[in-house]
């Protein structure tokens, strides 16, 4: 792999890197409602289906690493829908009540609809089906979009970090079309996935011209049923080359936007809310903001990551999974795993972004011998 560093998490080596979840001697019930050790609770999860994408965006699979000589996990490695349906059902069982397909690229796994089809015959123990949703660069999904919505899935959130077609062409860096992920923008509403989400990393020096673009097409074409939200580049992984003044502060987002388009804030919409939601004060419709960098909001993070070999992480900065998979294709039961999957959420205390925030200076990030192992955003999803 080129411009390995040692902070790298190669995906061939992660399924070595943790060794296997055992069950608890102490057993933990499955009951609805579980909390870690800040008390937060697991509503949560987020699934990776894939950890192939057809983009090669610079933040998230730079080509220079990401080549045709990267390792991917292979096939068998991968769990199959049926195992990745009784992991869902397992965490709904302690309170998950929201899931987000995510990959990679989630719609390059084939039949990605009968994974759909069997996770929505999920309920909670309250008797509620779960709230399915994915995340796409949307390259298919003028094709998939009925078939999708057909087979359950709800809401759909679209990445496109530029609507001038040479800044997205660089950005994607496989020079795909913005035409394609708008006809799929359109495809998805069409089907009754609205509201759409819109989400736009913005980078300091790349594209951050094209926020007023972004907020004004979206405003006249679509209104209230698309929701664009900025989110600040965020230090994922280690391969993305990250740098602090990189990052256009949210703030600075909201203050640009705000001097065309008026806006007024909004209370979040659920508990744990990644996104600062803000209204058009002429009624135009609502954008977001994700300010991971700026704005820690780890204190209300109810999110877990199953990668898609089986590995839970607590952390979309996290160093280490946990591996599922022995479990799910050994001869543990559905409450041994259930037990399992508790105990870890139990002992979390993730905060990343908040720790990073207490920190005085970029050093402690550069130094080699300080700076955490962490795995690639594109393994787990964003």
């Amino acid at each position: 792999m080129k411009h390995s560093s040692s902070t790298v998490i190669p995906i061939s080596a992660v399924g070595r890197a943790h060794p296997a979840v055992a069950v608890p001697e102490i057993a933990v019930p499955a009951t609805g409602q579980l909390l870690d050790r800040l008390g937060r609770p697991m509503t949560d999860l987020r699934i990776s289906v894939t950890d192939r994408c057809n983009f090669r965006c610079s933040y998230c699979m730079p080509k220079d690493v990401f080549d045709k000589d990267y390792q991917y996990l292979p096939h068998s490695a991968l769990l199959s829908f049926e195992e990745m349906t009784r992991m869902a059902r397992l965490f709904a069982s302690h309170g998950v009540r929201k899931i987000r397909l995510t990959g990679g690229e989630p719609l390059l796994r084939k039949n990605i609809e009968g994974l759909i089809g069997q996770l929505a015959e999920i309920r909670t123990p309250a008797g509620e089906p779960l709230a399915l949703t994915l995340t796409t660069n949307g390259s298919l999904l003028r094709r998939k979009a009925a078939a999708l919505q057909s087979a359950g899935l709800q809401r759909v959130t679209v990445s496109l970090d530029s609507l001038d077609d040479a800044v997205f062409r660089h950005m994607n860096d496989v020079d795909f079309p913005v035409a394609d992920v708008l006809a799929g923008i359109d495809a998805a509403l069409a089907a009754g996935m609205g509201p759409i989400k819109v989400n736009m990393v913005v980078k300091r020096g790349t594209n951050e011209q094209e926020i007023l673009p972004m907020a004004r097409y979206f405003r006249e074409q679509h209104g209230g049923k698309v929701v664009l939200r900025f989110i600040e580049y965020m230090d994922v992984g280690a391969t993305n080359g990250w740098r602090m003044d990189e990052v256009l502060p949210s703030a600075e987002v909201i203050a640009r936007i705000h001097a065309e388009f008026p806006l007024v804030p909004l209370q979040a919409s659920a508990p744990g809310e990644t996104a600062q939601r803000w209204a058009y004060a002429d009624g135009g419709g609502e954008i977001g903001v994700i300010s991971s960098v700026t704005q820690a909001f780890c204190h209300d993070c109810s999110r877990a990551r199953l990668s898609t070999e089986g590995k839970l992480y607590l952390c979309l900065f996290a160093s280490a999974g946990h591996d599922l998979r022995p479990l799910l294709r050994g001869a543990a039961s559905d409450e041994d795993i259930a037990s399992a999957i508790g105990h870890i959420w139990q002992g979390r205390a993730d905060r990343y972004s908040e720790l990073r925030a207490l920190r005085t200076t970029d050093a402690d990030d550069a130094a080699g011998d300080k700076a955490p192992r962490r795995v690639e955003m594109s393994y787990i999803g964003g």
